[in-house]
């Protein structure tokens, strides 16, 4: 049977006997036995992709491939295993968030296959694991966000900064209600607040009232139902709960959008890895490559990612 892309071995088989039992009853028994060696050398050969078979179909069990890391590249990954899945039936992807560090711990260590990681690696990360190899899958832009009835649309960096700081600590002094800013964001493991504190803070200390959140998903939906708060998340995670501030650059206000991370006017992006530990092989190989096709990088473009 044919299943998305793949065909398998043992499909080829079957299409095989087929075709012996014909040409025996016509005498040529022996050319199917070298027909037979060639077609299916064929099949177990060639550069790992989307459409190639597993080494888990050729041999009828079930592989298992561990992902791990960044809330931010979670949907690309998660969505990306589920199609690959769909074509390879004896894989078995397994995909967990639990922030950057984690997924760079993860892989490093040897408890998952791939680490996901939206930041850059950090020196101590690659003098412990001198053996990873990071891809960029994608890049991605950051949203300041606020609830949707603030009135303020835009910020210079410097303003969410000093929000950030502490030392503006109320939306009328940056031209919106008398409302308390309350400030959100996220916890120590995230390579989204590590990016923001070095290219925002300028690594400078945040204030000591910022609740902390585990995910871009708990900042957005704590945005969503708290007048007055303000956040950051990926852009795959802006909808209608929310609302973005442009970012006013002194001569013009630019909104966080994949165009204009293309066009490399929308300051506030970085780059997506998918890591290894040393070069993939097998399934890891197979699914990465999915990932940089034509068709992993629609799906990249569909989460509200920027293609690699």
């Amino acid at each position: 049977m044919e299943h998305g892309y793949v065909t398998t071995v043992n499909d080829k088989k079957v299409r095989l006997n087929y075709m012996k039992r014909q040409m025996i009853k016509t005498g040529f028994a022996g050319l199917i036995i070298v027909l037979c060696i060639a077609v299916l050398l064929s099949g177990c050969t060639g550069t790992p992709g989307e459409g190639d078979v597993t080494k888990a179909e050729r041999t009828g069990t079930i592989e298992s491939l561990k992902i791990s890391g960044s809330t931010t590249v979670l949907p690309v990954a998660a969505n990306a295993a589920e199609i690959f899945m769909d074509m390879h039936p004896n894989a078995d992807i397994q995909v967990s968030a639990g922030g950057s560090s984690v997924g760079v711990q993860a892989v490093g260590e040897g408890t998952a296959d791939i680490g996901m990681a939206s930041r850059d690696l950090k020196d101590v990360e690659i003098e412990k694991y001198p053996d990873l190899v990071p891809r960029m899958i994608a890049r991605d832009g950051i949203a300041v966000i606020v609830h949707p009835s603030n009135t303020v649309d835009s910020l210079t960096i410097d303003q969410v900064k000093a929000i950030y700081r502490g030392e503006v600590t109320n939306w009328k002094d940056l031209g919106g209600s008398d409302t308390q800013i309350v400030v959100i964001g996220r916890d120590s493991a995230s390579g989204t607040r590590e990016f923001f504190h070095e290219f925002v803070m300028k690594k400078e200390d945040f204030v000591q009232t910022q609740l902390e959140k585990n995910s871009n998903g708990a900042v957005k939906s704590t945005i969503a139902q708290t007048p007055g708060s303000i956040g950051y998340v990926g852009l795959g995670y802006i909808d209608e709960t929310i609302k973005p501030v442009s970012i006013d650059n002194g001569t013009t206000t630019i909104e966080p959008t994949v165009e204009n991370v293309i066009s490399g006017e929308y300051p506030v992006s970085r780059s997506l890895y998918m890591i290894t530990k040393g070069e993939p092989t097998g399934l890891a190989a197979q699914f990465l490559a999915y990932i940089m096709s034509q068709e992993g990088q629609e799906l990249v473009s569909e989460e509200g990612f920027v293609p690699a």
